[in-house]
């Protein structure tokens, strides 16, 4: 009876052991192993109260196991977010000795933007002079580095992760010529594509595209000016494209936000032309010709001694040296003291309406050689918009909402008050005046007023795939009680056309 008994306490002793030396599938170890550590470590050191702080002991064998393993990753340096940026704007606050400063060259190329900074907080808007101060140190490094003969901030157009940092500026002398060479290579290009295409179709499609408004200038109309972007005051600049008229068109109609990253696609209905980049620059031209004004007679039409032939649009101004100071309360309770010195963009996507339904000679004489003469195109009536220098009294209401709203910063003191005005058809533009002084400025996610509810468009209806018409038209197979009466009904009708024939001979 007692070796049966010592058998059997020897097989559970065994099978017990073999249990606890079973290894974790999180860890690889095993129980027996780690109470022999801990109990060997127990008796080497002799701790007092070993029962109270067995279980920091269990940790500390635990630990000790994975110390080789995670000694590599401890030495890495870990440097967040915000650190990474700090050390980027640390070159905001160097200057290089060899860049002339603005007070030696006469000129003054950027404005002062604590100046700016100071009216903006009395409207109760602006970015803060701590972000305003670094934004300024950012603009002259942009001025600096791409030699830019005038520069302003525009604002900042906000994205769900992150922002864009708008600068303006005027194009340097000759960059509109280099931009106008890229622009006719790139359309010499997409022609060559266009023949090659053409050269290996086989059949002749009657589909002809809609004819495309041409892109203005650079340095007029919409692209009078070159935007630049940044996400952080620090990081590089990056200059916008110009736009053109059909992005100008789509960006109408659809209602995006914007991400924070140009490269990515605009996925919408109708199918934008472009990526974020385009959106961007259609939105700023959009709330540039809506929201940039000034007071009435602080600029004058750069334009005279023009002969009535010649068609010169008035898109551009000056100074008046004459001006004199309107009344801040007059201000802040007439719009008509305020005026528009952007010009408007037509329907056609353009600040200058162009005819495109004209055809060159060129064209014309190959339809002529191929005779595909057509009928004539109707004349279309051009597109007149306001004048340069229109007031905002003139702007037109929507969804019975006013197109500006305006006051006095301060009623108080309004001796020291300045005027304040804010655009409700693009939330987030605003405008100040006080003397001779004014600005504009747009903080918001470059979106327009559409109402309570926005309403994407729908759809157009589907085209044709192939003309319709009797004598294409597939009709419906005859059933055989169907072509027998209509032989029946064919021989009657031969046999009265015979009975005609005989009796007109029978006459003759």
């Amino acid at each position: 009876m007692e070796g049966a008994s010592r058998n059997r306490y020897n097989r559970e002793a065994a099978g017990f052991k073999a249990f606890l030396m079973s290894n974790s599938t999180k860890s690889n170890q095993n129980l027996y192993e780690h109470l022999t550590q801990l109990l060997t470590r127990v008796m080497d050191e002799h701790t007092n109260n070993a029962v109270d702080v067995i279980e920091e002991m269990s940790y500390d064998v635990k630990r000790a196991l994975f110390t080789g393993m995670q000694s590599t990753l401890r030495d890495l340096p870990q440097f967040t977010a915000a650190e990474l940026l700090t050390d980027q704007q640390l070159t905001l606050f160097s200057r290089p000795d060899d860049i002339v400063h603005e007070d030696e060259m006469g000129e003054t190329f950027l404005p002062n933007l604590n100046e700016i900074g100071f009216y903006l907080e009395q409207a109760e808007v602006g970015l803060g002079r701590e972000e305003m101060q670094r934004i300024f140190l950012a603009l002259r490094n942009l001025v600096d580095s791409e030699g830019l003969p005038r520069c302003r901030l525009w604002g900042k157009i906000l994205g769900i992760e992150s922002s864009y940092i708008v600068a303006e500026a005027e194009y340097r002398e000759g960059e509109e010529d280099q931009d106008s060479i890229k622009e006719e290579l790139g359309e010499e290009e997409r022609e060559l594509e266009s023949l090659k295409n053409e050269a290996v179709e086989t059949i002749q499609s009657v589909y002809k595209p809609q004819l495309e408004v041409p892109k203005e200038a650079i340095g007029t109309g919409a692209n009078k000016f070159a935007y630049y972007v940044c996400k952080e005051p620090g990081l590089p600049w990056i200059k916008l494209p110009p736009v053109s008229p059909a992005q100008i068109t789509i960006a109408r109609q659809i209602h995006k936000f914007f991400t924070g990253n140009l490269d990515s696609p605009v996925v919408s209905y109708p199918p934008f032309p472009g990526n974020e980049s385009n959106y961007l620059r259609a939105q700023i031209a959009r709330i540039s010709a809506g929201t940039q004004v000034s007071p009435q007679g602080f600029y004058q039409t750069g334009v005279e001694d023009v002969d009535e032939e010649d068609e010169v649009p008035q898109d551009s101004y000056e100074v008046n040296p004459d001006f004199e100071s309107i009344p801040v309360r007059e201000m802040a309770e007439s719009l008509s003291s305020w005026v528009h010195h952007v010009q408007h963009i037509l329907q056609q996507g353009r600040c200058t309406w162009v005819n495109i339904a004209v055809k060159s000679d060129e064209e014309f004489n190959e339809e002529i050689e191929a005779d595909e003469k057509e009928e004539d195109i109707d004349e279309l009536e051009p597109q007149v918009g306001p004048p340069l220098l229109t007031p905002l009294s003139q702007d037109a209401e929507m969804f019975n909402t006013p197109p500006w709203s305006s006051k006095l910063s301060s009623i108080l003191t309004s001796q020291y008050a300045i005027a304040v005005l804010r655009s409700n058809l693009w939330p987030g533009a605003f405008a100040y005046a006080c003397g001779k002084k004014f600005e504009n400025i747009y903080v918001g996610w470059g979106l327009k007023y559409v109402g309570e509810v926005y309403t994407p468009p729908g759809p157009p209806l589907p085209l044709n795939e192939y003309p319709s018409g009797s004598e294409i038209t597939e009709l419906l197979d005859p059933s055989p009680e169907e072509e027998q009466d209509f032989k029946e009904l064919l021989e009657e009708h031969e046999a009265v056309l015979e009975e005609t024939e005989e009796s007109e001979d029978d006459e003759d």
